[in-house]
């Protein structure tokens, strides 16, 4: 007998303030407060979720930003670390961002040990996969420097990327390719084995049109991708000898075609999204495409690290 899927069903949006390509949410529990990118209309949004939408912010960061993380001890209401298509800097909320251009980047996260990582790619939009120009780069702090290191090659779009809560397995998305990977990872190093590649398969979607795009990791170890083109946010569970493989336990459906990237709030998932210009005549699609969207889900996420930059 199969397994059953748990569903969600989301009707509406959270928040109705359509983005060109929504990415990159980040939640600071401290503060209570998300913000999330518009990457190609160069803004960074940002909610108080004690006052929920009428706290709406917008900031203008002059550069299509992909990604952003904490910086341990600083305050986050002033400044964060983004990484954008060109370079990786820390950006100043109340006045012009400081551009510092160490790395071209756009998509990333921060590992257990406080290492910034981010993902680098020839366009923010997904299209057909083409040479595998993605690149992961691994970049890390120490005695007031930066260093930067590569870390994984021949990719097509690399994407959501997460660790597991024992810190010995690390998880990429490649979007084109419809893959999320499980690589072996050494915590003390950051080095990833990248050795034979197609034995590291974790999760392969098999229907056409639906992309992974960013995911979160949650304290059971589920991994919830974002599905562009798909309209629905995937809990995929381990399976197999030791968790190598990933099985779909949950789908949480939406109103809108292109899902982004997901973040936890307690139990709640909130979503970005991407206008919808497939021409489907989905007009619920097509209204919806760009906003955020929320759901409870039952269980929280896996909490994230500030980034260790000194």
């Amino acid at each position: 007998m199969a397994e059953q899927i748990q569903e969600w069903v989301v009707d509406e949006p959270y928040l109705h303030h359509p983005a060109l390509l929504g990415e990159g949410p980040h939640y600071n529990p401290s503060t209570n407060t998300l913000r999330f990118l518009d990457i190609n209309s160069n803004k960074l949004h940002t909610l108080d979720l004690n006052k929920g939408p009428s706290s709406f912010r917008t900031i203008d960061t002059h550069i299509p930003i992909g990604v952003t993380a904490d910086i341990a001890g600083e305050d986050s209401s002033k400044v964060i670390l983004t990484g954008s298509k060109d370079g990786v800097t820390k950006f100043y909320l109340d006045e012009e961002g400081r551009e510092d251009k160490k790395a071209k980047a756009n998509d990333g996260n921060v590992d257990p040990k406080g290492r910034f990582w981010v993902e680098a790619f020839v366009t923010p939009e997904i299209e057909e996969p083409n040479d595998r120009e993605g690149v992961l780069w691994r970049m890390q702090g120490g005695n007031g420097t930066w260093s930067l290191k590569e870390a994984m090659t021949n990719m097509t779009i690399p994407n959501g990327i997460s660790w597991t809560a024992d810190r010995k397995w690390m998880y990429v998305t490649d979007s084109p390719v419809q893959r999320v990977y499980r690589f072996p990872w050494n915590e003390e190093t950051g080095e990833v084995d990248v050795s034979d590649r197609e034995s590291k398969i974790w999760y392969q979607e098999s229907e056409e049109g639906m992309f992974p795009d960013g995911h979160v990791m949650d304290v059971e170890g589920n991994i919830w991708q974002a599905f562009y083109g798909g309209s629905q946010v995937k809990r995929i569970s381990p399976t197999g000898e030791g968790g190598s493989k990933g099985r779909v336990t949950g789908v949480v459906r939406l109103p809108t075609k292109n899902i982004t990237c997901p973040v936890f709030v307690g139990t709640e998932l909130f979503m970005t999204s991407a206008k919808d210009k497939s021409g489907s005549g989905d007009e619920k699609s097509e209204k919806y495409g760009g906003s955020l969207f929320r759901v409870d889900v039952g269980v929280e996420g896996m909490k994230k690290p500030e980034a260790v930059l000194d």
